[in-house]
C-alpha cells in the first residue's frame, strides 16, 4: 500500500555513531519503500550553514538521501531548532524538497499540518525569546557572513549553555501548549498535526471550538528510530532497526 514515513530530531553528528548506524539502515531498508519520507526538523545535530556540504560526515548524510531519488521516493526536509539554517543548497544535494514550518499537506485524503513543534513550547518564554532573534532575517544574514568556523565555536557554546540551563527547567515548561496548539490548528483549519522537537512520542486528541484534531509527536533516535507511518488506512507506530 502507498505510504508516506515521518521521523524527527535524529540529531545526526560524529559523536553519534549508533544514530547514524540505524539512519543509514533506515535509509536503505525501510525508506525506499514509501512514495515520500518527511524529516521534521533536527536531522543534524547542528546545522551551521550550506557551505559545510563537504564535511566528511554531513556528505555520508546527504549521499544517503540522494539515493532515494533512485527509487522514486520523495524527501521533503524541514528545519528545526539545531538546523535550521538548512538551505535550498542542502535540499539540493539531497534531491529533496525544503519545507515551511508548518506546511500543510494533504495526506491520503486527510488534511494534515506539518511542524517540527518549538513554536508550540510558548511556556519556555526564555526559548522563544532567543527562537525569534536566531529566525531573524538580518541577524541569519550577519551569522552566516562569518567565516564557517567562528559559526561552529558559536554553535558549540549555544548547545553547552542549553543543555545547563534544561536542567533548571521544569518538564512541563518545555513541552507544548494547549493554547498553542489550538491556536495553530484554528489557523489552519483544524487539521490533523504532526511534529517533533519535545521527544515525546505519543498521539493526542485536541477539541477545538468543536473539531477533534488528531496530534502526533514524533519520537527522538537517541535510543531507538521513531518513525510514524501513515497511508490511507491511517498512521501506526515503527521502529527503525538498531
Amino acid at each position: 500500500m502507498p505510504h508516506s514515513l515521518f521521523i524527527s530530531d535524529l540529531h545526526l553528528g560524529a559523536g553519534q555513531p549508533d544514530s547514524m548506524a540505524a539512519f543509514r539502515r533506515f535509509i536503505a531498508e525501510s525508506a525506499p519503500q514509501a512514495e515520500a519520507l518527511y524529516i521534521l526538523g533536527d536531522l543534524f545535530d547542528y546545522w551551521a550553514g550550506d557551505d559545510d556540504l563537504d564535511d566528511a560526515f554531513h556528505a555520508k548524510v546527504i549521499g544517503a538521501l540522494r539515493s532515494l531519488a533512485q527509487h522514486g521516493t520523495r524527501a521533503y526536509l524541514m528545519g528545526g531548532n539545531r538546523d535550521l539554517l538548512m538551505g535550498e543548497t542542502l535540499a539540493n544535494a539531497c534531491h529533496a524538497t525544503l519545507l515551511d514550518d508548518p506546511a500543510l499537506i494533504d495526506l491520503y485524503g486527510t488534511p494534515t499540518l506539518l511542524s517540527h513543534g518549538d513554536t508550540l513550547c510558548t511556556h519556555d518564554a526564555e526559548y522563544q525569546r532567543y527562537r525569534a532573534q536566531v529566525h531573524d532575517a538580518n541577524f541569519q544574514r550577519e551569522f552566516l557572513a562569518t567565516p564557517l568556523a567562528e559559526r561552529k565555536a558559536y554553535i558549540a557554546g549555544l548547545r553547552e549553555r542549553s543543555i545547563a540551563e534544561k536542567q533548571s527547567k521544569a518538564s512541563a515548561i518545555m513541552d507544548v501548549s494547549d493554547e498553542a496548539v489550538a491556536a495553530l490548528l484554528r489557523e489552519h483549519g483544524y487539521p490533523r498535526l504532526i511534529h517533533g522537537h519535545t521527544h515525546r512520542p505519543g498521539r493526542h486528541e485536541h477539541i477545538v471550538d468543536g473539531h477533534t484534531c488528531e496530534r502526533w509527536v514524533l519520537g527522538d533516535w537517541h535510543r531507538q528510530g521513531s518513525v510514524l507511518r501513515c497511508d490511507s488506512s491511517g498512521i501506526r507506530w515503527e521502529v527503525a532497526a538498531d
